[in-house]
């Protein structure tokens, strides 16, 4: 089957390239002539291992190409989806679905054959309906006269592992409100019939929110047990000691119990805002999830001031020098919005506090977002001469680190680890002031 995908991003390059996988002829379609060039050239926009070999691989089998022309990328394309942008809109926090709706009339403008729109990107619920109003008074509809249906296709991709999460996903959650739409979906997904993925079929409505849902959860999750990491610090608990004892109750499972500095990325923060949005909108109020958005703001910050107590209080820390090290909000991306490090650095800053900083992909990212912080070419030149060491993200690269060569070079053997990785006995023993999460 032919596929067209409407935007280049993560979510729709990771997609289009895996579909191609598969053996599926595939279109990328974006606006931005420059990223359309590059990726042609076998350039990728965003790190994401192993994307770069499957793009490469899939293009040069010519079972993916990349356009910017929408109309011809569509021509002949089965299932359309739209992947583009739907970050949160200015003043209100809701949705910015511009880019979703101005894509939903340019194909309702141009197809020219019976297709299935897909919406990949993350969206409220109701935007379907919108597509589908949109599409059924386009010409493709009132002068044409082609069936096309509105289906619901959210991703569940975690950045860093996208690409086996899309191949062997825990489900596939498809909303489609005809047999044609559903029809074409299952030909879609017809290859991981293989794995039996579960592909779960419900209204498109339920599918833009079970996204939502899922996202929230998850969210909660993570504020939960740090909060519990709070409680842990006061009490002399250890909170990955805790996680472990209510992890390995299934009814709760192990995954997002770790104690850190907050969540960020490109979903957490963005989805559970619009799920506030929506649900105020409805008049059936989220209070948990209201918590959750209102905690994680703060608690960026909050790890800034863990820091600067670190560094002996406000008066102490003024005019000293801290080594930032990470600040993607997750390993194995170079993805910089709304990382704690932000928030972090911020929190340093207006302390009067310098700050070098290294990680292993996402410094041209946060130059422009973090414009008080120096950037150094690998970790151990940001620690020299640093008063304070503090792990914000846990890449591979920091779990190992030469604690020998770290006490030389900084002036002072302080580490705040604000995602556990080391043994606060191992920290000591090895001479260091050591701070970590919800730990003694």
């Amino acid at each position: 089957m032919k596929i067209a995908m409407v935007g280049s991003g993560y979510v729709g390059l990771v997609s289009g390239a895996c579909f191609a996988d598969f053996g599926h002829d595939v279109v990328c379609i974006d606006k931005d002539a420059d990223k359309i060039q590059r990726l042609r050239e076998g350039v990728m926009p965003i790190y994401e291992p192993g994307l770069d070999a499957l793009v490469e691989q899939n293009a040069k089998a010519g079972r993916l190409s990349f356009t910017t022309e929408l109309a011809e990328g569509i021509a002949g394309a089965g299932a359309i989806f739209i992947a583009v942008g739907t970050p949160s809109r200015r003043g209100d926090g809701h949705a910015d679905l511009s880019f979703v709706y101005a894509v939903a009339r340019e194909i309702g403008d141009s197809l020219t054959n019976d297709a299935v729109v897909v919406t990949k990107s993350t969206v409220p619920v109701g935007t379907g309906d919108e597509v589908e109003r949109i599409l059924s008074q386009s010409p493709a509809v009132t002068e044409r006269g082609l069936k096309v249906a509105v289906v619901s296709n959210p991703e569940f991709l975690r950045e860093g592992a996208a690409i086996g999460d899309f191949k062997r996903p825990d489900r596939i959650v498809i909303g489609a409100e005809d047999d044609f739409g559903r029809e074409v979906m299952h030909e879609v997904y017809r290859p991981l019939f293989l794995n039996e993925s579960p592909i779960l079929f419900v209204g498109r409505r339920t599918s833009e929110l079970i996204k939502y849902a899922a996202n929230a959860f998850l969210a909660t999750k993570i504020t939960f047990i740090n909060e519990i990491s709070d409680l842990c610090e006061k009490v002399g608990a250890n909170v990955q000691d805790v996680a472990r004892g209510i992890g390995m109750d299934n009814r709760i499972g192990s995954k997002f119990l770790h104690a850190g500095p907050g969540y960020g990325g490109s979903c957490f923060p963005k989805d559970t805002l619009a799920l506030l949005k929506t649900a105020e909108d409805y008049e059936s109020p989220v209070r948990i999830v209201e918590a959750v958005v209102k905690v994680n703001d703060t608690r960026k910050r909050a790890m800034g001031r863990k820091v600067i107590d670190a560094l002996g209080g406000l008066d102490a820390a003024r005019g000293k020098r801290v080594a930032m090290l990470g600040l993607t909000f997750k390993p194995n991306t170079d993805d910089m919005r709304d990382s704690p490090a932000i928030g972090v650095a911020q929190a340093l800053a207006d302390a009067g506090v310098a700050i070098a900083a290294y990680d292993p992909e996402g410094m041209e990212q946060a130059r422009p977002l973090m414009p008080e912080v120096e950037m150094k070419d690998d970790p151990y030149a940001a620690i020299e001469g640093a008063d304070a060491v503090v792990i914000v993200t846990e890449w591979n690269v920091f779990r190992a680190l030469d604690l020998k060569r770290v006490k030389q070079l900084a002036k002072a053997p302080v580490m705040v680890d604000l995602r556990n990785i080391y043994k606060p006995s191992d920290m000591r023993e090895a001479g260091f002031e050591y701070t970590s999460v919800g730990r003694e």
